[in-house]
């Protein structure tokens, strides 16, 4: 590996622009954000080092066994996210970068291109919130005080932006583009003539200094590597680019893919995460969650995001099975979807992949969702998932481990069931039992409003909810009556306080808690609105038999509260009622979940990860 002569940021975007400087399948994306650009650019502007890059001589006899994709110029992070694939003549060599791809696409975006991200509060599925913009620098101040340390003033603007600043003394903007175009000195002083700033000192220094910094001063260093060996080559890039967290495994096991599958891996991959993610409500699962539940499907032996696991053997599995994959976790996150999970209530993504792996095994495809054969498999399933996702640390440390055990159980005993009794005794042995204990129950009744666990649970204590139509979670005593203003407002009949600030304090507590909470159907919920809950029952079900079912199905107490006062005790009697129904109905499936003299399988990956992980 040797070193190349220093080269400028222009040198290095016309290598670019003319598809000599290229990158290699195995690259990630493009990742970095509007700030980070700005921070590359001040760090040029001050002469500060950009770091070293590290690339690959690629010999035209070995371009045709390589996949290779151009340099993002217009980025859009609403839909042009993808770097362009291209095809290389293989009779002349090329370089590709192996380190140092997000800045050096950084500069290329500032210099060349464009980047739209979402306009404030604006719409996420439409293109009009997504304008595009150029990097500018103003030349008439310094960036405004930042936490970042910046010294200039660099902005990402759209035509409209520039132009309703023009009457601002205070900016004064020139496009960084405008550096690139201007090739020669010539073309400098036509810029400084152009902005009308060859007479102002400071600004003129400003547009010279961003020049120079850009196209005279050799400021890139490159190290390269020239052996053709792609193996050697792949070696290098994995211990390069694994050392840090920003490169996460999934992005090099992504990488990979695409470079040793015969089709696209990088498109598959990405539409079927847009795909899924479009489910329902709308879920956020991660190229993490789903190559993770690949490597569970294809039956992978070490399902771990490591390095030795990147092989041409795995990779070619998860290739074969991809299509059959993508369809199981398809069905599978549209169960998580009937059972009334989205991505604000789905407190672990890693609950699909068992899911996944169940529906793989045995099959399944989306009338499996319906069938009233499969009815009661599928409650045992719901059940199941909703209890996993509510006792904490189920999904936390030592997951690999757990879904090796869990795809073993599934493999060897759910031909024709949902394995739950065996599932939970493997989980109990890993000492993950979902077990209620008075620790998880104190824990269940001090979830709050708003919460992602909380709709969760309540779906697991309120089976009866049809989790395929909307719900919302209701206060069962009203919000609006419980605001602090209101109650401090309230008087006895002498003029005094009714409330101490201490109670005040104590109601405003238990007003988002889970005793005071429900699951209504969606219209129900808006229709009920700050009405006093035994007046809006009356209303909803006027017949005296329905009254009392829906109290009973909902664990409330036949008498609902009429005031602040009478919340108090409706809250207690409500709590007791809650704490039954979570021994009954979250009760393990194992026969005896409390024998302590069953041993505890921990594994090092395990015990090494204690800490990294919270839910």
């Amino acid at each position: 590996m040797g070193h190349k002569e220093p080269m400028s940021i222009a040198s290095a975007l016309r290598q670019i622009q003319d598809r000599k400087l290229i990158l290699p399948a195995i690259q990630r994306e493009y990742v970095w954000k509007p700030s980070q650009i700005i921070r590359v650019f001040d760090s040029v502007m001050r002469g500060y080092p950009v770091g070293s890059f590290l690339s690959w001589k690629v010999l035209p006899e070995t371009i045709g066994k390589f996949k290779f994709y151009g340099f993002m110029t217009e980025y859009s992070a609403f839909d042009n996210r993808h770097n362009p694939v291209i095809d290389i003549p293989t009779d002349r060599e090329v370089v590709a970068i192996l380190d140092g791809q997000q800045r050096l696409t950084s500069l290329n975006i500032g210099l060349r291109g464009t980047y739209a991200y979402k306009n404030h509060g604006g719409w996420a599925n439409k293109a009009w919130s997504y304008p595009e913009r150029r990097l500018h620098l103003n030349l008439v101040s310094e960036a405004p005080e930042n936490e970042l340390g910046l010294k200039y003033h660099f902005q990402f603007l759209t035509k409209k932006d520039v132009g309703s600043s023009s009457d601002d003394e205070s900016k004064k903007w020139l496009s960084v583009s405008e550096i690139f175009d201007a090739s020669d000195t010539s073309g400098l002083i036509q810029l400084l003539a152009k902005h009308k700033v060859g007479n102002d000192p400071e600004a003129s220094a400003m547009v010279s200094k961003l020049w120079e910094a850009v196209r005279k001063t050799a400021s890139l260093h490159f190290y390269e590597e020239d052996d053709q060996d792609i193996e050697r080559v792949l070696d290098i890039f994995v211990r390069v680019n694994s050392g840090g967290t920003v490169l996460s495994y999934s992005d090099l096991l992504l990488s990979i893919a695409t470079a040793q599958w015969e089709g696209d891996a990088r498109a598959a991959v990405h539409g079927l995460v847009d795909e899924l993610n479009q489910t329902g409500n709308g879920f956020n699962f991660s190229r993490d969650t789903i190559l993770k539940s690949g490597l569970v499907m294809a039956d992978v032996r070490d399902i771990g995001f490591k390095v030795q696991n990147f092989t041409t053997t795995n990779m070619a599995k998860l290739e074969a099975d991809w299509d059959v994959m993508s369809k199981s976790l398809q069905v599978a996150v549209g169960l998580l979807s009937d059972f009334g999970l989205s991505d604000g209530s789905l407190t672990a993504d890693s609950v699909l992949i068992p899911v996944a792996y169940y529906v793989h095994h045995r099959g399944l495809d989306h009338s499996y969702r319906e069938s009233p054969k499969s009815r009661h498999d599928r409650e045992s399933l719901r059940s199941w998932v909703l209890r996993s996702l509510i006792v904490r640390g189920v999904w936390g440390s030592g997951l690999d481990t757990l879904l090796r055990d869990l795809r073993e159980v599934i493999k060897t005993e759910g031909d024709s069931a949902f394995p739950v009794v065996e599932i939970e005794r493997a989980m109990a042995r890993r000492g993950k039992p979902l077990t209620v204990t008075d620790a998880l129950v104190d824990d269940i009744l001090s979830l709050s409003y708003g919460k992602v666990r909380t709709f969760a649970v309540l779906a697991a204590l309120f089976p009866h909810v049809d989790t395929r139509n909307q719900f919302h979670v209701d206060h069962v005593f009203p919000a609006a009556l419980l605001d602090k203003k209101a109650l401090r407002r309230q008087k006895r009949e002498d003029g005094t306080t009714r409330f101490t600030p201490d109670e005040i304090n104590e109601l405003l507590d238990r007003r988002d808690r889970l005793p005071n909470l429900e699951l209504l159907p969606g219209l129900e919920n808006i229709g009920k609105s700050a009405k006093l809950p035994e007046k809006w029952l009356a209303a909803e079900y006027p017949s005296a038999h329905d009254r009392s079912a829906f109290l009973e199905r909902n664990a409330l107490p036949q008498s609902l509260p009429l005031s602040v006062e009478e919340y108090r005790d409706f809250y207690d009697e409500r709590s007791m009622k809650l704490v039954a129904r979570i021994h009954s109905l979250l009760k393990p499936q194992t026969q005896d979940p409390s024998n302590t003299d069953a041993v505890v399988l921990v594994d090092l990956d395990e015990e090494l990860s204690e800490g990294d992980d919270s839910d």
